[in-house]
Order: C-alpha cells, then sequence, then structure tokens
C-alpha cells in the first residue's frame, strides 16, 4: 500500500488544485463546506459532482443530473472490467471499497505499473486509492471553506478549470481515428438539445448515448467484415 500511496502523489498534487477550485465554486452557490466534503467522499467522482452542483444552483433538472452523471461515468464499467484480475480473491466488502476508492489517476498508475510488473496489484491499488479520496475530500472541503469567505469568483473565470478538467478527461480518453465518427455524433447531438433550449445535463445524455450506439455500431460493423 505503501508504494501505491508515494507513487500517486505527483498526480495527487493535480487532484488537490482542481478539487480547491470545484469546492470554490460550489461554496459560491451555496453548498456548505461539509456539504462538498460529505458529497466527495460519498460520490468520489468529480465530473457527477460538478454536473449536481451546477443543477442543484437553480433547482432544475435534478433527474437530468443524475442521468447525465451516470453518463459520464459510464466508463468505470469498463475500469472496473479491467480490474478482475487485480480484485481476484478479495472479499465483495473489500472489492466494493477498492471500486469506489479507484479513480482515473490510481487506475491508470496501476494498470501502467503492472504493465512492468505483475507483482505490482490490489495493495498498490488501495493505498493510491487511498490518498486519491482523501487529498479529493479535502481540497474540495477546503476550497468550499475559504470560498463562502470570498466575493463571486466568476467573474475571474475560475469556472474555466471545470472545462479545462473536462477536455483533459477527453484527450485522456482518445484513441486515435477510430473515436472521430462517434465522438463527432455524439458532438452534434449535444449541440442540438443545447440549441433546443433544454437543460444542459439533458445535453449529456444525448451527446453521451448517442456517441455510444454510434461506437457500438462500427464495432458490430467491423466485426462482421472480419468475419467474411
Amino acid at each position: 500500500m505503501k508504494k501505491g500511496a508515494v507513487a500517486i502523489l505527483p498526480l495527487a498534487i493535480g487532484v488537490a488544485i482542481y478539487g480547491f477550485a470545484f469546492g470554490l465554486l460550489a461554496a459560491q452557490i451555496g453548498f456548505p463546506w461539509w456539504g462538498v466534503g460529505l458529497m466527495s467522499a460519498a460520490v468520489h467522482a468529480g465530473s457527477s459532482q460538478i454536473v449536481a452542483v451546477e443543477q442543484f444552483s437553480n433547482s432544475s433538472a435534478i433527474l437530468g443530473a443524475a442521468l447525465a452523471g451516470a453518463a459520464l461515468n459510464l466508463r468505470y464499467i469498463g475500469i472496473i472490467a479491467s480490474l478482475s484480475e487485480v480484485l481476484a480473491g478479495m472479499s465483495i466488502g473489500l472489492k466494493l471499497l477498492t471500486i469506489h476508492i479507484t479513480g482515473d489517476e490510481n487506475w491508470a498508475l496501476t494498470m501502467s505499473e503492472r504493465a512492468k510488473s505483475n507483482e505490482i496489484g490490489a495493495s498498490f491499488l488501495i493505498g493510491s486509492g487511498l490518498v486519491i479520496i482523501s487529498v479529493w475530500t479535502a481540497s474540495t472541503a477546503g476550497g468550499a471553506l475559504v470560498g463562502a469567505g470570498l466575493p463571486n469568483l466568476q467573474q475571474f473565470g475560475l469556472s474555466f478549470a471545470f472545462t479545462a478538467a473536462f477536455i483533459a478527461m477527453a484527450r485522456g480518453l482518445w484513441r486515435g481515428n477510430s473515436n472521430i465518427v462517434p465522438w463527432f455524433i455524439a458532438f452534434v447531438a449535444t449541440t442540438a438539445v443545447i440549441w433546443l433550449g433544454l437543460p444542459k445535463a439533458y445535453a449529456i445524455v444525448a451527446g453521451a448515448l448517442c456517441g455510444l450506439i454510434a461506437s457500438n455500431f462500427l464495432i458490430i460493423k467491423k466485426g462482421d467484415k472480419n468475419d467474411k
């Protein structure tokens, strides 16, 4: 566990900065610092928390916020599936705990290190995960605590930190030219929903579903060609 905890520290710094910015803006719309910290510990998913906070701020499209959060985190299905060997032999309770503390950063680091050495396993994932969730919870709660006593930060463009974070996340998910068609379809669907004046949360859901359908269609079509 110690090896994973130490190895994740450079990535944890970035998580802390992003989390602090999220806490600042959450406080600006009325979220108490303890509520932000509790959300971070219980949800532990930055993208879902951002959508939830934005929707709760104007008291609309709560269902859309929940669906958007789920759509944004569909990638975790693949992440959990890739950890089947790492989690093998663990009790169901420990598996659930490990899955909860697994984020993009410690998962990517664990798989990268595991590719170099098969000795890297659950203890590395758990150690790095405990650091990430602790840093995320502390930084978001700290940001909210500080943000509650500051003037309106939206005027300084701090909210762009979230846009930048999503761009960085998308860049990490890019797998080459095969993604062009699904991503383009997702972009068109998202833009269309926003243009129609519907809540942005529903636009995220529409884009994710259309992109997923397009991706699966291309996979099936490619499989049919290979069979021939």
